[in-house]
C-alpha cells in the first residue's frame, strides 16, 4: 500500500449525536463552541497549506505539513500568502493570525468549509491546538503514520481508496479553562525509553495537555545524568533486584520475594535536551522532579556522606516509604544545589518540582547533625526543619529564575508565599494553599492517580490499589468548595499522576492512562460535553489508543 495513494474522503459520521443543546464534536477535549455544517472538505495529497504571513503560524504549519506528508507522501510545499497574493485558496488549509481576545494564548478558531479549512489564533499554542482538533476530526494519528478512522473499501485494489468516517464541516471557537493541564510519569520504579517518552508526549499533546511532570529520582533509581556527580548514574541509577507481586499478596510475616535481576537505566543530558525540545515543539512544558529530602535511598547509596547514617543504604527494590532520607545540614543542601544548577540548565520552563512528600523524621530525630541544624535555625520540630530545607532550596532556585512546586507536605511547618502546592492527599492541601495565597495544582489521589484500578481488580492487570473508573475522573471538579472568588484564582489547574511500581512496560502504561487522560483533558479544558457525548468520542479514539499500546 503506497501512502501517495491515500485519500481521506469526508462521509457521514453516523455515530455523531445531538442533545437538545448542541451536537457532539467528537473532539477531546470538546470545544467551547461547535457548529456543524451539512457539507465537508476532503484532505488529500493535493491539499495545500497556506500561511497568511510568515510569522507565528509558520512553525505550526510546518508541523502539520510534516504530519500530512507522512500520511500521504509528497504533499505540496507550504505557501506564504504574503509572497503569493494571487495564489488560489481552494483545496487549502489556511493559517490566519487573529486578534480575538477571548481566544487568549491557547485558543483557536477552526472553520472546515466546503473547499478549504481556516485555522485562526493569536499565538503559536492556539494554532497548535487548532491543528490537534483538525487531526482528531479527520482521525489522523499524532505522528501522521496512520488514520484510525480509515477503512479500506477493497483490500485487493492497488489504487486503494481510504475513507474516513467524518463527513460534515464545522465551525469551532475554543479556548481552555485552566492554564495548567498536567500529566505526571514516574520513570524511577520502571523506566521508559526516549522513544517511548516521545510517543507519550504525542498523545498528551493530542489531548491538549500542556505540562509533562517527569518524576526522575526516587528510592528505586536515579534517572538523570549529573556531570558533577557521576556516581549518580554509575551507582544510583541501579537497584539490585525488584520485589515480586503486591504487598497484599503476602501473608503476615511472609518474606518478600525478589526477581534477582539488576535494574539500571538513566537519561543522558543530551537525551534530556532532546525530549525537552520535542515537548516544546508540541507546546508542552517539561517539569522535572528531583525528590528531597525523602525518597532518596538511591542517591544515598552513591553518596552516603549525605545521609544521617553515613553508609549501609542501598537503592530500594521494594516499594514504599523508607526512613533513610537526606541529612539536613549545609553540606547536603550545597550538594542538592549543585545538582539543581545542572537541572535548571536542562529545563527552560518556569518550574522545578522538589518533591517534599513522605519524608519520615526518624533519622533526623536520632541525628546529632540534624538536631544541631534544628537548634541553629530555631525550628521547634522536625516539620519546621523540613520547611527550612525546602525554603533554602527554594531561595536557590529563585536565584536561578525558577519557581518551586512541591507536594502538599511542604505546607507542614510553614512555606513561603511563592511555592506552588501540588495537592495529592485529598483537596485540603489545595484549600490551605489557596487560602494562604499560594498557587495550587489539584491532583488528589482518589481522582487523579491513574496507577489505581480503573475497573474490577479481578479483571484488570496488577495495580497499586484503589479504584478510579473513567466516570469518576470525568466528574471531578478541581475547584474545591468553600473558597472565595479570589482564592479560587489560586487553583491554577490540575494534574493526573501515574506511579509505575506495577507498570512494567509501555503497553501497560498506555492501558492504565487511557482513556482516563481523555477525561483529564476534558476537565482541564472546561468540560464542554456531556458524559454520554464524551463516551462516544472515547469510543472513536479507542483504535488510536490500541495502536499506541503496540509501540515497542
Amino acid at each position: 500500500m503506497k501512502r501517495t495513494l491515500f485519500v481521506i474522503v469526508v462521509m457521514t459520521m453516523y455515530s455523531m449525536v445531538c442533545d437538545a443543546q448542541k451536537a457532539s464534536s467528537n473532539i477531546i477535549p470538546a470545544p467551547v463552541e461547535f457548529e456543524q455544517y451539512g457539507y465537508g472538505f476532503t484532505i488529500d495529497r493535493n491539499t495545500k497549506i497556506i500561511v497568511n504571513v510568515t510569522g507565528n503560524e509558520m512553525q505550526v504549519a510546518e508541523y502539520l505539513h510534516g504530519i500530512l506528508d507522512t500520511l500521504f507522501g509528497g504533499i505540496k510545499p507550504i505557501v506564504a500568502k504574503r509572497d503569493n497574493p494571487k495564489y488560489s485558496m481552494a483545496n487549502s488549509i489556511i493559517f490566519i493570525l487573529t486578534g480575538e481576545r477571548k481566544l487568549g494564548k491557547e485558543g483557536y478558531e477552526l472553520d472546515i468549509q466546503r473547499d478549504r479549512i481556516m485555522i485562526a489564533a493569536n499565538e503559536n499554542a492556539g494554532f497548535f491546538y487548532g491543528v490537534q482538533s483538525l487531526l482528531q476530526y479527520y482521525g489522523i494519528s499524532p505522528n501522521g503514520e496512520f488514520s484510525y478512522l480509515i477503512k479500506a473499501r477493497n483490500q485487493s485494489d492497488t489504487t486503494l481508496k481510504l475513507v474516513s468516517s467524518t463527513e460534515a464541516g464545522c465551525k469551532i471557537a475554543d479556548y481552555p479553562h485552566f492554564a495548567y493541564r498536567g500529566k505526571h510519569l514516574d520513570v524511577c520504579r520502571h523506566f521508559f525509553t526516549v522513544e517511548e517518552v516521545k510517543a507519550y508526549l504525542d498523545l498528551l499533546a493530542y489531548h491538549k495537555i500542556n505540562t509533562f511532570h517527569w518524576h526522575l529520582t526516587d528510592d528505586q533509581g536515579w534517572r538523570i545524568e549529573i556531570k558533577k556527580y557521576p556516581l549518580l548514574t554509575q551507582i544510583a541509577s541501579c537497584r539490585d533486584q525488584t520485589m515480586i507481586g503486591h504487598y497484599r499478596d503476602y501473608k503476615k510475616d511472609e518474606p518478600l520475594r525478589f526477581d534477582g535481576k539488576r535494574y539500571c537505566a538513566f537519561y543522558t543530558q543530551e537525551q534530556i535536551k532532546d525530549v525537552v525540545k520535542y515537548a516544546a515543539e508540541r507546546y508542552i512544558t517539561v517539569i522535572p522532579e528531583i525528590e528531597m529530602p525523602g525518597h532518596s535511598c538511591a542517591v544515598l547509596e552513591a553518596y552516603p556522606q549525605y545521609s544521617c547514617r553515613k553508609g549501609g543504604i542501598k537503592a530500594e527494590g521494594r516499594w514504599g516509604v523508607f526512613d533513610d532520607v537526606l541529612c539536613c545540614n549545609d553540606s547536603t543542601i550545597r550538594f542538592m544545589e549543585d545538582i539543581l544548577a545542572e537541572v535548571c540548565e536542562l529545563f527552560p520552563g518556569k518550574y522545578i518540582h522538589i518533591g517534599g512528600d513522605e519524608c519520615p523524621k526518624t533519622r533526623w530525630k536520632e541525628c546529632p547533625v540534624c538536631q544541631a541544624t534544628k537548634q541553629k535555625q530555631g525550628c521547634k520540630d522536625e516539620h519546621e526543619l523540613q520547611s527550612y530545607f525546602i525554603r533554602t532550596i527554594e531561595k536557590f532556585l529563585n536565584s536561578k529564575g525558577k519557581s518551586v512546586i512541591g507536594w502538599d507536605e511542604i505546607l507542614e511547618g510553614g512555606v513561603t508565599g511563592t511555592a506552588t502546592i501540588m495537592s495529592w492527599r485529598g483537596v485540603n492541601g489545595g484549600i490551605a494553599a489557596a487560602k494562604a495565597g499560594n498557587d495550587a495544582i489539584m491532583t488528589p489521589e482518589e481522582f487523579m492517580y491513574f496507577n489505581w484500578y480503573q475497573a474490577d481488580p479481578k479483571t484488570e492487570p496488577l495495580a497499586f490499589g484503589g479504584l478510579t473508573p473513567l466516570e469518576k475522573v470525568y466528574n471531578y471538579n478541581p475547584v474545591p468548595q468553600g473558597l472565595t472568588s479570589e482564592e479560587q484564582k489560586h487553583i491554577i489547574g490540575l494534574q493526573a499522576n501515574t506511579w509505575t511500581e506495577y507498570i512494567t512496560d509501555f503497553s501497560n502504561l498506555i492501558y492504565m492512562d487511557y482513556p482516563r487522560v481523555a477525561a483529564l483533558a476534558e476537565i482541564g479544558w472546561g468540560k464542554n460535553s456531556t458524559y454520554e457525548q464524551f463516551l462516544l468520542s472515547v469510543e472513536r479514539l479507542k483504535p488510536l489508543y490500541k495502536k499506541y499500546m503496540e509501540i515497542k
